[in-house]
């Protein structure tokens, strides 16, 4: 078995190997082209910080950087069923494509000379030396290819073996820094690039490429906005200093712009309530002030309140929150928020924050909450603050299972248990359309 608890399928030789035969010229040429042209430009900037100056050289450390060359092989030979190969080589490919693009449009130099090294050590030094100049910089390929080799490989890992992994993926890390190959700010870029190939090219559902090219729904006013907030943290990374942490959350404010312009709620990869790994990381910054936004607009306010003697609305639970109320069901509406805490039936329908549900959405919340009221006891669902998305399922809910006779009398029920539910014209236009047996 392996670490998804499913029996593996035979190995993609062929497959594997076709990727490998595309994607190994590629990168020398790609990569030594880029190289070749910031030389002839006779680059000299960079971004380093002055506490760079106390990393140590450590020339045994060449060893595990060199080791990527082997893992990149690896882990197309860890993959088992077609879509996880070509899943696989385009994330590689992706990394790779990004990454040359910067390296011409900003191209950067690494500062310092490296010491002479004797040995197995100097050795490898010197091979690396003969195709590699101090350029190809920000960010940094080799922590790209790392990210996106290192989740196939300890994905695939027996769980004794992951921390082997996990260390060793630390080293490689490091080794970028300890070799003198990169400065610090390479790192996190390239990590970032990395967790955006992966989130690209996902392990479940459709990438976001395909579904913006499906997508005929959208919410440009929204996006805007997010945009707008991912421009001005991206404009915070010019006042230099540490103000380049500020790239994240910019990354994230523009996924987020992306995910309601084009992608839709499945852009934040959360299935049976869990984001993918890339999702999670992409997504910290705006998950955070997220979470801080619903806690502020619903401070002094019952977290949940009960619209039928076992239906409760509330907000988003955090730690502690499901065993205190009582709860043995959620029904999870958010597309946003990672679990704090599941309950014994758990249920998850991701849509969009301030987006009035669609019908197949409602209809399939709607349903979910039947199935839950028919083996749970007492069920929260749940949105951000408990006051549109969470209303409109429980309305919806209300007039499927004929316990509310119109769509008037459904919308005062939810009302009278929580009166500071938002539900406008739109959301009850959508409703009416449900009741009718649209969609």
């Amino acid at each position: 078995m392996n670490a998804s608890g499913t029996a593996p399928g035979p190995i993609r030789w062929k497959h594997s190997l076709a990727w490998l035969a595309l994607l190994a010229p590629l990168f020398f040429l790609s990569y030594g082209w880029a190289n070749q042209l910031a030389a002839s430009r006779g680059v000299t900037d960079s971004i380093v910080f002055g506490w760079e100056s106390a990393i140590p050289f450590l020339p045994w450390t060449i060893v595990p950087y060199w080791s990527i060359d082997l893992m990149y092989g690896l882990s197309f030979l860890a993959c088992r069923t077609p879509r996880e190969v070509n899943h696989h080589g385009l994330r590689l490919l992706t990394a790779q494509l990004v990454s040359v693009a910067c390296f011409v449009a900003f191209p950067l130099r690494f500062t310092g000379e490296k010491p002479p090294s004797e040995g197995l050590f100097g050795a490898l030094f010197d091979a690396l030396a003969g195709f590699d100049l101090p350029y190809n910089q920000a960010p940094s390929l080799h922590i790209s290819l790392l990210v996106i080799i290192w989740w196939v490989l300890v994905r695939r890992a027996a769980p004794a073996g992951r921390w082997l992994w996990h260390g060793w993926a630390l080293l490689v890390a490091a080794s970028v820094l300890t070799t003198w190959q990169h400065h610090f700010f390479d790192l996190p870029t390239g990590a970032l690039v990395g967790l955006l190939c992966l989130w690209l090219w996902p392990d479940r559902g459709e990438s976001p490429l395909r579904l913006a090219m499906g997508n005929t729904v959208t919410r440009p006013r929204l996006a805007l906005y997010y945009l707008i907030g991912a421009l001005a943290c991206l404009a915070l990374t010019f006042i230099g200093g540490w103000g380049w942490l500020a790239l994240w959350p910019a990354a994230a404010l523009a996924l987020v712009a992306a995910n309601y312009a084009w992608v839709g709620p499945e852009g934040f990869q959360k299935h049976d309530g869990h984001h993918s790994t890339a999702s999670r990381w992409l997504l910290a910054p705006y998950r955070l002030g997220a979470w801080i936004n619903s806690r502020l607009w619903t401070r002094g306010r019952a977290p949940a309140d009960a619209i039928t003697e076992r239906v409760w609305i509330g907000r988003y639970p955090g730690r502690g929150d499901l065993a205190a109320g009582g709860f043995d069901a959620l029904l999870d509406l958010t597309a946003e928020f990672h679990p704090l805490a599941r309950a014994a039936h758990h249920h998850n329908e991701p849509m969009l924050d301030l987006v009035t549900p669609d019908l197949l959405s409602l209809r399939r919340a709607a349903e979910a909450l039947e199935a839950l009221h028919e083996k749970a006891g007492r069920i929260l669902v749940c949105c951000a603050l408990g006051y549109s998305r969470s209303a409109m399922t429980v309305a919806a809910w209300l007039l499927h299972s004929g316990r509310a006779g119109s769509v008037d009398e459904a919308i005062e029920t939810v009302r009278q248990g929580r009166p500071q539910v938002v539900l406008g014209a739109e959301h009850r236009a959508v409703l009416e359309r449900f009741h009718r047996g649209e969609g």
